[in-house]
C-alpha cells in the first residue's frame, strides 16, 4: 500500500472507447499499486467502469456543445455548469489527491471543478492533436501525458510527458509474436473500427480484384464490414476468386493482427497504438470528418516513422489502392522493414508510464520542491516551448 492510498485519485472519461479504455487501464494499474481510485463520467455515459465493477462510479451532468444549434449550445453550457456544481460536491465528499481527465466532454465538469478547488489535474491525450476539452484545461494542468512525441495544440510551457496510449492485454500478448515476412500466403487484415468503414468495403475488394491472378491466389483476406455491406463484400471477393472471411465484428482482433502481413485500417488513436505495439505494416485511411483531422495526424506520425503508408479518403480510389497493394504485397522486404519501424515507435508500457506520471504528480503536490530552470527539458517537439520528457 502506497502513502498516497488514503485518499482517492479520480479518473474522468466517457464518450467513445478511445477515451474510456485508457482510463480503465490506468485505473487497474493504480489499483494494483495500492491506490484508491474513483471513476467519473456523465449521466448518459455507458460502458465506463464495466471491467472494474469493484470501483465506485460517479455520474455528473455534462453537455456537448459541438455540432449543435445555438439553443443546443446554450443548453449544453447550462448542463456543464450543473456538472461543475455536482463535481464540486463530489470533490468535497471524496477529497481526491489528483484528478485525471481523458478528453471528451464528460470529463470537463470534474476538471473545471478540480481547478477551482486547486486540486492537481492531469490530462491524457490519445491522439496526435490535443482534443478540444483537453485544450480548454491544458494550460492549468499539472501534467500532460501524450501518446505521440509531436502533438499539435499543446500550450507554451506545458509540462509534457510522452507515455504512449495504453493498449489491451490481448494486444500486449500479440506483441510477443514476431513479424514473419510472407512466403506463399499473403494475409491481409482490413479493419474499419468496431462497425467497419464503408469506403473500405467499396474500394478494397475491387482493388484486390485488379491484382495479378497469381497474387490473388495467395491472398487470405479478413475484413470487418458494416452489417449492411457484408453480402456485397462477400460476393465481390467470391467473384474475384479471392479467399476472404468477412464479419461485422472480430472478437479476436489481437490474434488476427499478430498473424497479418499487412493491415488496412482507419487511424484512430487505439488502432494506431495497437498496430505499432504489435509491429505490423499498415495502409492507413484517416476518417475524413474526424475532429480537427486528428486521424490524419495519427497516421502521419506512424508513416513518418516508416511503419505505414497513408492514403487520404478522397484519394482512396480503386486504381490508387490497387497500385499500393501491388507495391506492398509484391515486396516482402519492404513489408518486413515497415513492421520493424512500426514496432520501434510502439509503447507497450504506456499504462505503467502513465501511472508513474500520476504518482509523481501526487508526490510533488504533497512535497513541492521547485526545480531550477536549467533542469527543464526543452527537447524539440511540435511546440518548441513545451517541456517534454519521455516516460
Amino acid at each position: 500500500m502506497t502513502a498516497a492510498a488514503d485518499t482517492p485519485i479520480l479518473l474522468a472519461a466517457g464518450g467513445t472507447g478511445g477515451h474510456v479504455f485508457p482510463a480503465e487501464a490506468l485505473a487497474a494499474e493504480l489499483l494494483r499499486r495500492g491506490h484508491r481510485v474513483g471513476l467519473v463520467t456523465d449521466t448518459r455515459g455507458k460502458g465506463f467502469g464495466q471491467s472494474l465493477p469493484e470501483l465506485p462510479l460517479y455520474r455528473i451532468p455534462a453537455g456537448t456543445p459541438s455540432g449543435r444549434s445555438f439553443m443546443g449550445k446554450l443548453f449544453s453550457v447550462v448542463e456543464i455548469a450543473q456538472g461543475v456544481l455536482a463535481a464540486l460536491s463530489l470533490l468535497a465528499l471524496t477529497r481526491p489527491t489528483a484528478v485525471v481527465g481523458f478528453g471528451g466532454y464528460p470529463s470537463l465538469p470534474l476538471l473545471l471543478a478540480a481547478r477551482l478547488k486547486k486540486i492537481p489535474i492531469l490530462i491524457h491525450e490519445q491522439n496526435a492533436v490535443l482534443g478540444r476539452v483537453n485544450r480548454l484545461v491544458a494550460k492549468r494542468a499539472a501534467r500532460i501525458a501524450t501518446s505521440f512525441p509531436a502533438t499539435h495544440f499543446l500550450p507554451a510551457q506545458a509540462a509534457v510527458t510522452v507515455t504512449g496510449n495504453p493498449v489491451r492485454p490481448a494486444i500486449l500478448t500479440a506483441a510477443d509474436v514476431p513479424y514473419t515476412a510472407p512466403e506463399q500466403t499473403l494475409r491481409l487484415l482490413v479493419m474499419g473500427g468496431s462497425q467497419g468503414a464503408r469506403v473500405l468495403s467499396d474500394v478494397v475488394p475491387a482493388a484486390l480484384a485488379q491484382l495479378p491472378a497469381e497474387m490473388k491466389r495467395r491472398l487470405r483476406v479478413q475484413q470487418q464490414c458494416r452489417p449492411e455491406d457484408l453480402e456485397r463484400v462477400r460476393a465481390a471477393y467470391a467473384t474475384a476468386g479471392i479467399a476472404a472471411e468477412t464479419a461485422g465484428f472480430f472478437s479476436d482482433v489481437a490474434d488476427r493482427l499478430a498473424a497479418a502481413h499487412l493491415v488496412v485500417s482507419r487511424s484512430g488513436a487505439s488502432s494506431t497504438a495497437e498496430i505499432a505495439v504489435v509491429g505490423r505494416p499498415s495502409l492507413l485511411v484517416p476518417y475524413a470528418h474526424a475532429t480537427d483531422d486528428h486521424q490524419t495526424a495519427n497516421a502521419q506520425a506512424l508513416a513518418q516513422a516508416g511503419g505505414a503508408q497513408v492514403i487520404a479518403q478522397d484519394k482512396f480510389t480503386v486504381e490508387r489502392v490497387a497500385a499500393a497493394f501491388a507495391d506492398l504485397l509484391g515486396d516482402t522486404a519492404q513489408l518486413a522493414d515497415m513492421a520493424a519501424h512500426a514496432r520501434s515507435v510502439g509503447r507497450p508500457l504506456a499504462t505503467q508510464a502513465l501511472a508513474d506520471l500520476v504518482e509523481r504528480a501526487v508526490a510533488e503536490q504533497r512535497n513541492p520542491q521547485p526545480q531550477p530552470a536549467a533542469a527543464k527539458d526543452q527537447s524539440q517537439s511540435a511546440n518548441p516551448s513545451v517541456k517534454r520528457t519521455a516516460a
